[in-house]
């Protein structure tokens, strides 16, 4: 377990290539490992969640080889898959073990799914009560509650499901179960998350639609479906959100983010900064595979508090935390509320982000479902902790920028889970 420790810093100057979208990563590793066929994979990012998707691919009998960013699948069809001879470690990647549980529902084998301490403490019903509806066999913990995940594939009939809440995972995993249901799988509810799962198995030929009702997605029935689909994956906005803030609150600042994924399902970060006054200007936006991508410059800025609420929570439910920081800085009070998913994360994050907040000087108040930030007041440096948090320590490097003093984070290689070179990064960009 590493410490860093971090000072204010004079001025922020660069560009920074944040890594590829975590989301993306894994969705373009996991559906090419049921392709008919073989796809590369550019700009991958090899942190340590896509690594646990790609070690679970491999027991599953697809083959990979991964070079840094660079991944090759050499798929193996929807009925290709093998039954694997171990428990599939999901490491602490929730998409991991709840992508895996859709797919591997509608398999003829048995399965076990597991991960670290932190992913097995983790709420699965969520995933586990619609996949059972839709005919899966899965048990665990608590009644299924908590993994390990025990999943006897089989039989998924399809029919209609309606979503309670807004998950990119659930509905992904609901999606991946329909490609091997007797018939046609039809989403309802709360179906706004973010939509890489539907532009990629889209991009593959699988017959995916959105109508009246909301997503209707047909079980591929000709051989060659999916087809393989090669690409390069652009950067995660959610690691892009960091370098925003670290611009935003700098009194002297400019950082731009080359290359970023602004699929409108992801730029809430983007929409709530620029609701509190942030300076920023999107260039050289253009489509790279089904994604839209641009190049982000943030400046320094004079914020305002603001309400982060509704509709914009799963847009930038990973960026809150940082968001929070924006907002100890910002003038003015800032309310985060409808976000009691934040409970179910990595760590408590409504508990977390206000306690160790409080630690470097901000005056935060944790409610049931977010978070009430008086901003205004001055930062200083703190011991604070990750949690194991791999947000968390980047939240807290960005915040140790602007206090004053030393902010020293306890567990600060946590961030290799989503950005293994966060720290050098950060580094180049202190001028």
């Amino acid at each position: 377990m590493t410490t860093q420790t971090i000072s204010a810093a004079r001025t922020l100057r660069g560009t920074v290539h944040v890594p590829g979208d975590k989301s993306i990563s894994h969705r373009a590793v996991i559906f090419n490992a049921f392709a008919e066929g073989n796809a590369e994979i550019h700009n991958f990012l090899p942190g340590a969640d896509c690594l646990s998707s790609i070690a679970c691919l491999r027991q599953l009998g697809v083959q990979i080889e991964q070079r840094g960013d660079h991944v090759k699948v050499f798929g193996r069809g929807l009925r290709g898959l093998r039954e694997p001879n171990n428990v599939l470690d999901c490491g602490n990647s929730g998409t991991t073990m709840r992508l895996l549980a859709g797919l591997l529902a509608g398999q003829p084998f048995l399965s076990v799914l597991t991960g670290d301490d932190s992913l097995r403490s983790r709420p699965q019903r969520r995933i586990v009560a619609p996949l059972r509806e839709l005919g899966a066999s899965i048990d665990g913990r608590d009644n299924a509650r908590f993994a390990p995940l025990v999943i006897r594939g089989g039989s998924i009939r399809g029919g209609s499901y309606a979503l309670t809440i807004a998950s990119a995972q659930v509905k992904s995993a609901l999606l991946l179960a329909g490609l091997n249901a007797a018939g046609p799988l039809q989403l309802t509810g709360r179906l706004d998350s973010r939509d890489h799962t539907e532009r990629m198995l889209t991009a593959m030929g699988i017959d995916l639609t959105s109508n009246a009702e909301g997503l209707l997605l047909y079980p591929p029935s000709h051989p060659v479906f999916p087809y393989p689909l090669s690409l390069t994956v652009p950067g995660d906005p959610s690691s892009a959100a960091f370098w925003w803030v670290a611009a935003a609150i700098h009194p002297d600042a400019e950082i731009t983010t080359p290359n970023v994924c602004l699929n409108p399902t992801r730029t809430g970060a983007l929409d709530v900064l620029l609701a509190m006054g942030a300076d920023i200007s999107i260039s050289n936006e253009r489509s790279e595979g089904a994604e839209p991508v641009g190049d982000v410059t943030v400046r320094s800025s004079g914020l305002r508090g603001t309400r982060i609420d509704g509709a914009l929570i799963p847009r930038l439910i990973d960026e809150i935390p940082v968001l929070a920081v924006a907002a100890a800085h910002a003038a003015g009070e800032t309310v985060v509320a409808d976000a009691e998913e934040l409970r179910a994360k990595e760590t408590d994050r409504i508990a977390t982000v206000a306690s160790e907040l409080r630690a470097l000087g901000a005056e935060v108040a944790a409610t049931a479902d977010g978070l009430i930030i008086a901003g205004g007041g001055e930062l200083h440096g703190a011991p604070v902790q990750s949690h194991g948090d791999h947000r968390l320590a980047m939240a807290w490097a960005i915040a140790g920028l602007v206090a004053e003093g030393q902010t020293a984070i306890a567990d600060a290689d946590a961030v290799s889970v989503s950005y293994p070179n966060f720290w050098e990064s950060l580094h180049t960009l202190q001028v």
